[in-house]
Formats: C-alpha cells, structure tokens, sequence
C-alpha cells in the first residue's frame, strides 16, 4: 500500500488507533485523526502523532474526501462513514493496514474466550523455540507496532470487532476456541456474531492451517468456510487432552501440565490448541515443554489470587460474558464454588450461568447494575446474596464459603458500570482478598 501523499481519517484513537496514525505519517500521508472524547480524556502520545486532530466529535471530518480511513476496533459505523463508503472510500480497521505492511506469516487466535491466554501461551512456546516472533492484536499491543520490525513469524489475538473490517486478512493459521453470546449489543443476532468470528478463515487456501475444537459443529461451520486444513484438539482429536497432558494423536508424544501455570479445564483446551499450532509450526517437543514450565498464566484470567484458610480465590475479572463464566466454573477442579458475578450487562441469557451453578454452586453473591437479572435467573435454586462493592463481595463469598471451596471472580459482565476495565475490578478483588488474608491470619474458617 502506498500512502505517500494520500489523505488518511484516522477514527478512534485508543492505542489501535494511535498506533495506525503513526503508522500511516510514517508512510507519508496527511492524517486527520478523529475520536468523540476529547483531548483530556486521551493519551498524550497524540501530541507526538505529527497529525491534524479533531476531537470532541468528527465535526469538521472530510471522510467523503479521504483516500483511505483506518476506523479503530471499538468503533460501530456511523452516518458519515457510510457515506464515505458509498462515494468508494476505502474503510479498514487498524489490523487490515498494519498486515498490508508485513510479510511475516500470521497465527491468528479467535474465539469467544480464552483468546490471550492461548496468545500469550502460544508465544511463550516461539520463543522457546527462538523464533522471532511478535505477540500482540486484541491482546493490547497494535499489529501497526510491528511493522518494520524483523520477524520470522506473528501471534495476534484477533477479536471480532478487528475483523470486521479486514476484507484480504489471510493468515498462515487461524484458530477458532470457541463461540459463546456475547457482544449482543453490537451484533443482530448470535449467527451474525459467530460469522464474524468465522471471517478468519474465509480466504484461506490449502497451503494454510485451520484449527478448532473436535466435534464443535458451531466452530467447524466456520472453519469451512475456507480451505485451511484442519487440525481439531480437544476430545477425541488430533491434539488431545487429559486432566494435565496433551496427546499429539499422531506421533503418541505426551505433553504434561502438571506444574503449568494454568487453572480450570478449559485452559487445559487452550494448551492443546497452542501446542497443535507450535507443533505444526515444527516446535519441538522438547522446546514446547520448555515454554510450558516458563509461562505464566496472565493476570484477570483465571488466576489463583490467595488461598485463606482452605478456600481458593480466583481471579477471572476477564471473564465479561455468560459463556466465559460458566466455562471458569465448570472448569474449576473445587466441588463447590461461591461466584461472584455481575456488572453492565450485555444482554446474554443468563440461564447457561444458572445451570451450571445447580451442580457447581455453594451460593451466588452478585453486584452492579446486572446484578438483579443474574440473581432472578438464579432464582431460589441457591442462596444469593446483594452486595454494592467488590471488598464487600469478597468478605461476604468468604463467609459463604466452606474449606476446600473455591471463590471464584467471573462477573459475566463488563466492567465498565463500576470501573475502568476488567484490570481495575480485578485489581480490588486481589486487594480485597489479601485484606481478608491479612484479617483472618490466624483464625479458624
């Protein structure tokens, strides 16, 4: 792609979006960088964008004049974008301009849950092997960052919203983990997010690899949609796993997890996927088992804050829609959980949730403004408790809990009625937790 002299909208300017105006002035275009916040409520990099801005709105915006506008992720369309794009305007997210300047071949990770976890793994496992390797998309770190860098292969987290707008993404390997509500608010109806999430796969050829969940008729309807060759993990796949180890179905080579920084049986999925793709990427045995014994596991995900007095308290604040809670709590190897859940909520159906807390369940504490349709979908099938703080949410699970139970954070909600992020809420969960360590030192549960 050639910029020099183009005129470039930038829309959206969180750090996909500053990542993208750089890129494009780099390339010698004029950028016009654009987002509805203003100037104090984004980073100061954009003083160092060398780029004309328009913040506050995309008042003054010329996207009908344009040569090309990269729009940011989190950004849904708008009247002037599609404006822009009836008079032929090229629109394409930040991931679609930052591959249109990279050779490396591409790993893409996608699904539901459990996407930077297997990233970040399967990262782990290329650098073990001493690959060049760059770790990033959704993940927190912009494709655009790595354009220009010396790399034999990339590992993005790809969400659906990024590709949406990547007409020509093809990688080299496309995962798909999982599908699950969520985003309901952004898409028409769960088809139409699942064939969102399916666009990885749409333009690849039979020189390129596609791997999903064995006998997952949802993942695999997408998978077909291109011509990638299959690679299953999972139960009865080609990459299959136990309680800790993965079976690579053809040569009989085990991998163990025993010591591995990974909790509950679906991250025990997400190993196997990484393993399959490191290993078709001609990882050795030895050097997978290397970056197994290195990883550890990310904060907010699934992670083991403290354990008080026999109770195990378990961080997944990531966990920000239905099926990625049920899947924490169901994966947890704890008899009995207390769930603390709830936050905006994003429209999913709550009652996968509640089933699974019939057999898994001790009791329920919920919190924020989702709070009353979690616990009417609950309904009297377990105690349930109403709680307005996360320190409060704590010491109440606590007090619900019994010795070897487990309290497991996974809100099934976003973040963003009570806090920043999912990293805030988290980080007063483990604060909480280690409050009520500090209290209860000493004492009996």
């Amino acid at each position: 792609m050639d910029l020099q002299g183009k005129t470039v909208v930038v829309v959206g300017l969180g750090k996909s979006g500053i990542s993208a105006a750089r890129l494009c002035a780099a390339r010698g275009a004029s950028v016009v960088a654009t987002d509805r916040a203003r100037q104090d409520q984004l980073s100061h990099e954009l003083r160092t964008l060398g780029a004309e801005l328009k913040l506050g709105g995309h008042e003054g915006v010329d996207f009908e004049g344009a040569d090309l506008v990269v729009i940011s992720p989190g950004v849904p369309t708008f009247p002037e974008l599609e404006a822009a794009e009836a008079k032929g305007v090229p629109v394409i997210g930040e991931l679609e301009l930052a591959l249109r300047f990279v050779s490396a071949p591409v790993v893409a990770v996608g699904g539901t849950n459990g996407k930077s976890t297997t990233t970040t793994l399967l990262g782990h496992l290329f650098e073990a092997a001493e690959r060049r390797v760059f770790v990033g998309g959704n993940l927190g770190i912009p494709a655009s960052d790595a354009v220009g860098t010396d790399l034999e292969l990339m590992v993005l987290e790809v969400s659906s919203f990024q590709l949406e707008r990547a007409p020509t993404f093809r990688p080299r390997a496309a995962i798909l983990l999982n599908i699950s509500e969520d985003h309901l608010d952004r898409y028409e109806s769960f088809q139409a997010y699942a064939d969102t999430k399916g666009l990885a796969f749409v333009n690849q050829t039979d020189s390129d690899f596609a791997f999903c969940p064995h006998n997952d008729a949802a993942c695999l309807a997408q998978v077909r949609r291109g011509k990638g060759n299959l690679i299953t993990f999972g139960a009865g796949g080609d990459y299959e796993h136990g309680v800790r180890e993965v079976r690579e179905r053809l040569s009989g080579e085990v991998f163990s997890l025993e010591g591995v920084d990974l909790h509950g049986t679906h991250n025990i999925s997400n190993a196997a996927a990484a393993i399959a793709v490191a290993r078709t990427f001609g990882v050795s045995s030895v050097e997978v088992s290397e970056g197994l014994a290195r990883f550890c596991a990310l904060p907010h995900r699934m992670a083991l804050t403290a354990i008080v007095q026999g109770v195990h308290f378990y961080n997944d604040s990531k966990g920000t829609n239905v099926g990625a809670a049920v899947t924490a709590l169901t994966g947890l190897t704890e008899e009995k959980v207390v769930l603390i859940a709830g936050g905006r909520d994003k429209h999913g159906d709550y009652r996968p949730l509640a089933e699974a807390l019939l057999s898994k369940g001790r009791a329920l504490v919920v919190l924020g403004e989702a709070k009353e349709r979690i616990a009417e979908a609950v309904g009297s099938s377990l105690p349930v408790e109403r709680v307005s703080s996360m320190h409060e949410a704590v010491e109440r699970a606590f007090g619900l809990a019994q010795a070897g139970d487990a309290v497991l954070l996974s809100p099934a909600c976003s973040s963003l009625d009570m806090y920043k992020n999912y990293v805030e809420r988290g980080e007063q969960f483990a604060a909480a937790v280690k409050w009520l360590r500090e209290k209860s030192q000493g004492g009996q549960k």
